[in-house]
């Protein structure tokens, strides 16, 4: 009798449901909670309020009657293709100059992180002020040295524009060198010592050993690069707010235009319209990554 009521208890304690949390999950789920409400309240919101507006289409048929919209769409592309591949190209170059083991290059690669390390603000707002036509540094010493004036150089959409691309350049360009450079560094060493026994090439090494090492970094880099920068405001808005005659905004500044003109459904519909370009990159990278 008393085996039979033994096994009848032990049969009821495996039978005992197990509690849906532990104390530690509890606690976790706790912590984490507050961290979920700021994500809702401070980016969900915000962002599903912004897409609301932007629902009427005839948000989109003021954003495509207006010329200036065309013109930061053309602006983007040339932002993208331009500047992000010859950045990612010298810091693939770059990349291979900083791997060198000599004490001299240690010096000069911390100051090259500099740019990157510094705000944008102060930065890129100091280059605004050396490219002023009347008291910048640089037509100052154009004036000093030639006794001539030197040019209104944010006047000029294309001189603009291009500068824009420069500081893109200059800011970002450590960060990527740093990535490219820590790809170079998990390449083994033996690879390179065994090419040079064989007589091969400082282009020769780059073309058999380092570049099929790099490849699928690189390309990585450069699309989540082009992610990034399609959001990213700093080097345009900071240089040249858009101008001259708003010929120089892309879309990301484009909303920050229409924010400060009080149209707040063209500036979501000004986002939305990035879709197209932003979603084909996410998708790629995805894909690269997956493999």
């Amino acid at each position: 009798m008393s085996a039979v009521a033994t096994s009848i208890d032990a049969g009821q304690a495996r039978a005992k449901p197990s509690p849906v949390f532990t104390r530690w999950e509890l606690w976790g789920t706790l912590m984490v909670l507050p961290y979920l409400l700021i994500f809702l309240v401070f980016v969900l919101y915000p962002v599903g309020y912004g897409l609301w507006l932007a629902r009427h289409p005839q948000s989109y048929v003021k954003l495509v009657e207006d010329p200036i919209f065309f013109r930061s769409v053309i602006n983007t592309v040339v932002f993208l293709v331009v500047a992000i591949n010859v950045k990612m190209v010298v810091a693939l170059v770059l990349s291979g100059f900083f791997v060198q083991s000599r004490w001299w290059i240690k010096i000069v690669s911390a100051i090259f992180i500099l740019p990157w390390a510094m705000p944008s603000i102060p930065t890129i707002l100091s280059i605004r002020f050396m490219l002023n036509p009347e008291w910048g540094v640089i037509n100052t010493t154009i004036f000093r040295l030639t006794g001539a004036d030197g040019p209104n150089w944010l006047n000029d959409p294309t001189l603009a524009l291009g500068f824009a691309m420069l500081v893109h350049i200059w800011k970002s360009l450590p960060f990527w060198t740093l990535i490219l450079l820590a790809g170079r560094l998990a390449i083994p060493s033996d690879q390179y010592e065994a090419a040079s026994v064989d007589g091969a090439s400082s282009w020769q090494k780059f073309r058999f050993i380092s570049w099929p090492s790099l490849r699928t970094l690189f390309l990585t880099s450069t699309i989540l690069s082009m992610i990034w920068t399609l959001g990213d405001f700093n080097s345009v808005y900071l240089l040249t707010g858009g101008g001259p005659a708003d010929l120089t905004h892309v879309l990301a500044t484009l909303g920050i235009r229409y924010l400060r003109l009080d149209q707040v459904d063209l500036s979501m519909a000004s986002i939305v319209v990035a879709m197209p370009l932003v979603l084909p990159l996410v998708y790629f990278m995805m894909k690269r990554l997956s493999k």
